[in-house]
């Protein structure tokens, strides 16, 4: 049951919700309201279209009520400000020794959770490290891993700089592959989805910009990513990731020790414009 409602009292009938319904599914009944035929309910994608669009805020659909949503006029970014946080975003590998506000945590992944996904499948699941101690803990295994695969010549020939890392934190006890961050978060999805990797990337991609936006730094962190994915599985299944998800990516996560001042400046965008 998808509980589509609507509030006749709030209703003015304007069409607006059957219009736009990706599937085709929402009708005008008899008396003009709009109305979903039971045997239809399994073509709903679940999309919520209806409830956002409509502007008396007469419809309720799947137990959510419009009252509870956020409005969207005056509610956006200015283009510049938009502008600023895409251009001014940067990877940050430095951070301070202590962890979020669990609060804050919460958000920044409640957000990102909202990231479109193919055929609105929201199957993106976040494994997250809360924790700075657990962040260490899990560095550790990795570090013992990689030691182990360089001591056996077992690591990969396209990854074999991964030596350097393992040299330089047992001498130095440098970290450059966790940069002590406090947290982690790793998106993954079910193989069986139809965009599996492009659903995880775009969650991350709002997580990111999200969190920079609140003041809190990330980075894209493929090291860590191809470590626990492709070179060490036990770690990935100490992490509880299924074993039929794809691994999206790994992010580092924090309150940045770093702060910028400005956007960084690029050449000129590649564009292929067709004839």
């Amino acid at each position: 049951m998808i509980d589509f409602k609507v509030d006749k009292g709030t209703c003015t009938q304007c069409g607006l919700c059957a219009g736009d319904c990706p599937s085709r599914i929402i009708v005008m009944d008899e008396e003009g309201y709009p109305a979903i035929a039971t045997e239809k309910e399994p073509a709903c994608l679940r999309c919520e279209h209806c409830l956002a669009i409509c502007p008396t805020a007469a419809i309720s659909i799947l137990g959510f009520r419009p009252e509870d949503s956020l409005l969207l006029k005056g509610g956006y970014p200015d283009p510049l400000q938009l502008e600023t946080l895409i251009k001014g975003r940067r990877s940050v590998r430095r951070y301070k020794p202590e962890n979020l506000d669990s609060e804050l945590l919460q958000k920044l992944l409640d957000v990102a959770w909202h990231a479109p996904t193919g055929v609105n499948s929201r199957q993106v699941r976040f494994t997250v490290i809360d924790d700075r101690a657990k962040v260490a803990r899990l560095r550790n295994e990795v570090m013992n891993g990689l030691i182990r695969l360089d001591k056996e010549g077992l690591l990969p020939a396209s990854k074999a700089y991964y030596a350097k890392f393992v040299k330089i934190w047992g001498k130095h006890k440098v970290d450059l592959i966790f940069r002590d961050a406090p947290h982690l978060l790793i998106a993954s999805a079910p193989k069986s989805l139809s965009t599996p990797k492009e659903d995880c990337m775009i969650a991350m991609t709002c997580f990111e910009l999200y969190a920079q936006a609140c003041g809190v730094g990330t980075l894209w962190n493929g090291i860590a990513t191809w470590a626990i994915d492709e070179m060490l599985p036990e770690i990935r299944h100490s992490l509880n990731i299924p074993d039929d998800h794809l691994f999206g990516y790994a992010m580092l996560f924090g309150k940045p020790a770093v702060h910028y001042s400005r956007t960084v400046q690029h050449r000129p965008a590649l564009i292929h414009r067709i004839p």
